[in-house]
């Protein structure tokens, strides 16, 4: 009976070996996050410009300025920590690197604005209820509310690439939508619930092919509003399934599901993680390959943020189901994302996970730590702590 049980255990059947050690997790991320201050407190003297830790470069701390895209996720780490462990500690830290990313609330040149504003004062007001924070928010969203064009229905994403695309709408836009939703509640004002609806359905429509996979980049004539191209710019084709592109989606619809109670955005999600696990490249641990089509597909570098989005997606997502599909999957997710791609404690400057990819087409980040897998790491870690103890 004893070499059994072991047998079940190392196979991953049992289900207690499949869920998260949330106190493991938590002193895990606790003693690298204090490593992150540590480093980032040596580097801050380079430039007072330089807000927030991104990755590893060369083995070296990359910090980024307030307008970088993933400036938002090192404070958001934080706001989770102290969430997880009600350490005033990390609520004083998060505070500090918040106030540091508020000049963002006027940048009007960048779809971003959710991963930078609502990851970092969205958590901050969700757990403080600071009036300050509101306040960004609000802005932030009317900021971002001057890229929406009616005509095409979504929000403009990229102002660069312009050789390429006219007006180009990314998968990953989906999540700057929560800012929207925000904004709406804290406001009244229905207008940026309409257009994050909008923009919502818009990429439901032009996004998907049949399989429920979804093109990286859609290029849309501004004045007609109908598509003109469909690409991809980080993943390995046009036709390929970028592996945090289909998380982006997935969470995306998840989210937009919750504050709209829309079926249709919940079948969606449902599609969505179908096609993931369903994906016969999908490995058995469930961490995907940084793109599912990849070419040499055992061989390829694996993408830890993409199943750190995924997993965080599921546990909402098992929420609204009867189906313990999700949950259980998520479980398997966060199992071996500990197990398998955790930082070696002391290691990697303070990254709480290894194993990222952010675009290997330009071989850039392939194999390193990001700031943003570490984030929506611990949000999975809180939605898996507040749904068992529920």
């Amino acid at each position: 009976m004893r070499i059994v049980s072991i047998f079940f255990f190392i196979a991953g059947f049992s289900t207690y070996a499949q869920k998260p050690n949330l106190k493991r997790a938590i002193t895990h991320a606790t003693h690298q996050t204090n490593l992150m201050l540590s480093e980032i407190g040596k580097a801050d003297n380079e430039s007072e410009t330089l807000v927030s830790p991104r990755t590893l470069v060369d083995g070296k701390l990359k910090l980024v300025a307030s307008k970088d895209w993933t400036s938002g996720f090192f404070s958001g780490t934080l706001w989770y920590l102290f969430e997880l462990s009600n350490n005033d500690k990390w609520k004083a830290e998060a505070q500090k690197f918040t106030a540091k990313i508020e000049q963002e609330k006027y940048n009007a040149k960048t779809h971003d604005m959710g991963f930078k504003v609502y990851c970092s004062f969205g958590n901050g007001y969700r757990l403080t209820r600071d009036p300050q924070y509101r306040e960004v928010i609000l802005h932030s969203a009317k900021t971002l509310a001057t890229r929406f064009n009616p005509k095409v229905g979504a929000i403009r994403s990229w102002d660069h690439s312009s050789d390429k695309w006219d007006f180009p709408v990314i998968i990953d836009n989906m999540l700057n939508l929560e800012l929207l939703f925000e904004a709406t509640k804290l406001s009244g004002d229905s207008a940026y619930y309409k257009i994050a609806v909008s923009h919502a359905n818009t990429t439901l429509k032009n996004h998907f092919r049949a399989n429920y996979s979804t093109w990286h980049v859609i290029g849309y004539d501004p004045k007609t509003g109908e598509v003109v191209k469909r690409n991809t710019h980080q993943g390995y084709a046009d036709a390929s399934a970028w592996a945090r592109g289909q998380a982006w989606a997935l969470y995306g619809y998840t989210m937009c599901y919750r504050e709209t109670k829309d079926p249709k955005y919940l079948a969606q999600a449902k599609n969505v993680a179908n096609f993931i696990f369903t994906h016969k490249n999908m490995p058995a641990d469930f961490v995907p390959y940084w793109d599912f089509d990849a070419p040499n597909i055992t061989s390829e570098p694996r993408d830890v943020s993409a199943a750190a989005v995924i997993a965080s997606a599921l546990y909402e997502l098992s929420t609204y189901s009867n189906n313990n599909d999700y949950f259980n999957k998520a479980n398997k997710m966060m199992k071996s994302i500990a197990l398998k791609y955790n930082s070696i404690k002391g290691t990697n400057k303070g990254f709480i996970l290894d194993h990222s990819t952010g675009a290997k087409p330009s071989n850039s980040e392939v194999d390193v730590p990001l700031i943003y897998a570490d984030y929506y790491y611990l949000e999975a870690l809180v939605r898996y702590k507040n749904i068992v103890n529920n």
